[in-house]
């Protein structure tokens, strides 16, 4: 499989330069999409080996990723989405990579979930609440809906329209592809949690989550 690793980053200038070395020493095509950052996450970036596409203001990680897709879709059969920050294992690549190969058309999460050591107390609760919520809504069991460590097959994006510019994005990607009929899987995966601050905004973002799901919702039962 031709595969494509893109990663959405704000100001991860700490972190990105290991994180595109490791996986340019693995071989794969990195992407980087710098969302404005103001630090030099774009520049070490490209300096360590990986394709970088520039937001000169922060539109959101929804708008990253969706501009991310756009190039992806051009060469690459599949994406596998990370974070810039260093909390994902790269070691987990190869378990997403040996579900693709059996069905490539499909949506893979990491799923944090089984051993959740580090992971803080409320992000448990809600990962839980949102997972079970997510699930229903989907008709298929999603372990953890609000990891964005996952595989998403390029059949399964040029099937589904995205619009979303944020964090939300991530749920649209599960809802919509699940609506058309794709199927998600998980795999276990490593988180390495370190003392940095979340980019979650508790309260604008849980808005913007009820307001999206409420209209997702709302438009299947149509």
């Amino acid at each position: 499989m031709n595969i494509c690793i893109i990663i959405p980053a704000h100001n991860e200038s700490k972190a990105i330069g290991a994180l595109v070395g490791e996986l340019r020493q693995r071989s794969f095509d990195v992407l980087v999409i710098d969302d404005g950052s103001t630090d030099r996450t774009g520049d070490i970036a490209r300096e360590c080996g990986a394709t970088v596409i520039r937001h000169d203001q922060k539109k959101g990680k929804g708008c990253a990723l969706q501009k991310g897709f756009a190039h992806a879709l051009q060469r690459y059969d599949g994406v596998i989405i990370m974070d810039g920050d260093g909390q994902h294992d790269t070691e987990s690549i190869q378990r997403f990579l040996e579900v693709a190969e059996k069905d490539e058309a499909s949506v893979i999460v990491g799923n944090r979930m089984d051993d959740p050591r580090g992971m803080p107390l409320i992000r448990y609760c809600t990962n839980r609440f949102m997972s079970w919520l997510i699930s229903v809504a989907c008709g298929q069991r999603i372990a953890d809906t609000q990891c964005g460590y996952r595989y998403i097959g390029c059949d399964v994006l040029r099937a589904i329209d995205l619009v979303c510019c944020d964090f939300e994005i991530e749920t649209e990607i599960l809802m919509k592809a699940c609506k058309r009929g794709f199927k998600v899987y998980d795999v276990p995966i490593k988180t390495i949690y370190r003392n940095e601050e979340s980019k979650i905004r508790p309260f604008q973002d849980t808005v913007r989550f009820i307001a999206y799901f409420s209209k997702e919702i709302f438009s299947c039962r149509q």
